[in-house]
């Protein structure tokens, strides 16, 4: 039933409303955010059965996950289009989601982590599990890279230079750009090359995606989420962590060094210096917490 009215969704947004492919997949992907939420709780609802009660428990499932307010804004926009397009084909009495409510985007200083704690989260991944040198070469390559969740489940096997220490990556608006890997991402790339994924069985239209699950195909970023608040639990880390930690530490760490702006605006792939200057307010208020805690004049 779930396969069926998404795929009406989807010549909804492509016929009707002329959306682009990758706009259309957003969409798809926010309601499988739904699907996913209500298998993990055990609730194999028809879309006919989802009540607001069920709708507000995936919101809060969401949040739990440690997106930012404007990922959890975004998906119940797309889940309560999705909701929308069924009542005006008559396919529910009433819709769910109307009084369902998001998350008010707010702009604050992103949380990051200290070398030392990224460090010790590493180390909670377990290698003695098939999927072990997947999980680490993600994360490695997330910090190394300072990649977009989506970026990282997206990486090509033709995009990886590695014997040149570079990788291509395809940001937002299929904008692409050359990004440094470094020693350790490489290692562990080529472990799980070697070890796991040659071996594996690959979905057809995936054998160029690099990381894949247990079925050979493409990782979802719910499970890239799951992964990270899973480490951040065993490495008794308790900071507000989800995948895109990893690039505000990333960035954090590079203008802390004394890195030239325009060179990280370029590795972060941010369209405008503007997006990057937060790094720098960041690095401020760094300083400003510092001298509070230890400077006895302050």
């Amino acid at each position: 039933m779930w396969e069926s009215s998404i795929n009406r969704f989807i010549i909804h947004l492509k016929i009707e409303r002329s959306l682009s492919p990758n706009t259309i997949e957003a969409y798809v992907r926010d309601v499988k955010t739904l699907t996913q939420y209500l298998a993990a709780t055990d609730r194999p609802l028809a879309p006919q059965e989802v009540t607001l009660k069920d709708l507000q428990g995936c919101a809060e499932w969401v949040a739990s996950l440690g997106m930012t307010g404007t990922s959890q804004a975004r998906i119940i926009s797309g889940i309560k289009a999705f909701f929308r397009f069924l009542l005006t084909q008559q396919l529910l009495p009433s819709d769910p989601s109307q009084l369902l409510e998001a998350p008010k985007p707010r702009r604050k200083l992103p949380d990051f982590l200290s070398f030392e704690e990224i460090e010790q989260l590493i180390a909670q991944v377990d290698l003695s599990k098939p999927e072990g040198h997947r999980n680490k070469a993600i994360i490695e390559t997330m910090y190394s890279c300072g990649l977009r969740v989506s970026e990282a489940i997206s990486l090509k096997i033709s995009q990886l230079y590695l014997d040149e220490g570079f990788i291509r990556v395809t940001g937002k608006g299929d904008k692409e750009r050359l990004v440094p890997i470094g020693s350790s991402a490489v290692k562990y790339i080529g472990l799980y090359n070697d070890t796991t994924r040659r071996h594996m069985v690959i979905k057809k239209g995936h054998e160029d995606i690099l990381f894949l699950n247990r079925r050979g195909s493409q990782l979802s970023r719910v499970m890239i989420f799951l992964l990270i608040k899973e480490l951040a639990v065993k490495a008794q880390i308790t900071k507000s962590i989800s995948p895109h930690t990893f690039r505000h530490s990333f960035a954090t760490h590079l203008v802390e060094g004394g890195a030239d702006l325009v060179a990280v605006q370029e590795m972060l792939g941010h369209e405008s210096i503007t997006t990057t200057e937060i790094y720098t307010h960041l690095n401020r208020e760094y300083l400003r917490d510092m001298l509070q805690q230890y400077h006895p004049g302050f």
